[in-house]
């Protein structure tokens, strides 16, 4: 691996991903806003917590804060460029690290939410690529720690999952892939698209009702009517996804058509994934809760509008109700303007 690579956004899963390839001999310079990060990864290192002991590892990095950005003009460009902030920060970092991307260097938005577009904007789409990472569960635990709180997927499942905007199957992305192996299972996917609205169809039912309700993600399953909403809610994504064309992959065995049986009405298919999603809480810690409840924690602005958001506006598009979208987008702004305390009771009755 010898390119030069910046991750840009170095939290959960910026932190998570880079520290695991700088442990496996990149060379990669992690790039952020939080003062105290930046200087304790310099100085400590970058600590990795896994679900295991094999997966606890340091790792000593380089890291610079977005203000030493333009010191590093005289080391090189660099090849690749990993953006993975908020969804709101999309732009700003992708122009931040545009000037300092090789002729033909390219940049790999790492998010959740769909920003291809957004990146695209500011580099081009010929430097514009994706990779999904599919329920990786990763939280920046403290200045310097990144905790994961689900098991290493291995050949069980595919977390990985790396593509062109255009589907073709190119060198870069093959790169992309194999680079991110060392890590957990990676693949290049001809089906980018399908696969960012199949990242979105798990995030829009999962992070929303973790900011509105304080719950994480075993606690939400738990909860009978949580549990039924966040269901419905991933059927209506799923519907809008099919309204634009795009494929949904399959979840653990279980289609997009399956979900929107479940969430419009079937009992049969809803007992089926009720009993999927119970069933992947013994594969998960209790202490884990999705993004947007993290931020909600720590009084973050969320990305309610870059996924539940997303969704409303694209379902709106294609004359689509998406009427659990639009509550939970409410919700979670009042959740944020302080109007409101998360709590399970504000969904009562969905």
């Amino acid at each position: 691996m010898g390119k030069r690579i910046a991750m840009v956004g170095s939290g959960a899963v910026g932190g998570y991903v880079g520290g695991y390839l700088a442990h496996h001999g990149a060379d990669v310079t992690f790039i952020d806003t939080w003062p105290e990060h930046v200087e304790t990864m310099n100085r400590d290192g970058l600590k990795l917590r896994g679900v295991t002991e094999a997966e606890n590892i340091d790792v000593k990095v380089r890291a610079v804060h977005v203000c030493e950005v333009q010191n590093l003009q005289k080391e090189g460009p660099f090849d690749i460029a990993f953006v993975s902030v908020k969804s709101y920060e999309t732009q700003f970092a992708t122009a931040l690290i545009k000037g300092y991307l090789a002729e033909h260097g390219f940049v790999v938005s790492l998010q959740n939410a769909i920003n291809e577009e957004r990146i695209a904007e500011v580099v081009g789409w010929h430097r514009t690529t994706g990779c999904i990472a599919s329920t990786i569960s990763c939280a920046l635990e403290a200045p310097g720690l990144v905790r994961r709180h689900v098991p290493l997927r291995g050949d069980s499942y595919t977390v990985f999952r790396a593509g062109e905007v255009h589907g073709r199957v190119t060198q870069r992305i093959q790169e992309v892939a194999d680079m991110l192996s060392v890590i957990d299972s990676a693949k290049v996917t001809s089906n980018l698209w399908g696969e960012r609205w199949s990242k979105l169809v798990i995030n829009s039912s999962h992070n929303g009702l973790s900011a509105a309700t304080g719950l994480g993600g075993n606690g939400m399953t738990r909860d009978d009517n949580i549990r039924k909403i966040s269901i419905r809610m991933a059927a209506e994504t799923i519907q809008v996804a099919q309204a634009l064309g795009f494929t949904i992959e399959d979840r653990k065995g279980i289609s997009a058509d399956q979900w929107v049986a479940a969430g419009t009405g079937d009992a049969a298919q809803m007992k089926t994934i009720e009993d999927m999603n119970l069933a992947e809480t013994k594969n998960r810690k209790d202490g884990a809760m999705p993004s947007m409840g993290q931020d909600m924690v720590k009084a973050r602005k969320t990305e309610i509008d870059a996924i539940n958001g997303f969704v409303v506006e694209k379902g709106r598009e294609m004359g689509i109700a998406t009427p659990l979208n639009e509550k939970i987008v409410s919700l979670v702004r009042k959740c944020e303007r302080g109007e409101m305390e998360p709590d399970p009771s504000n969904v009562q009755g969905w």
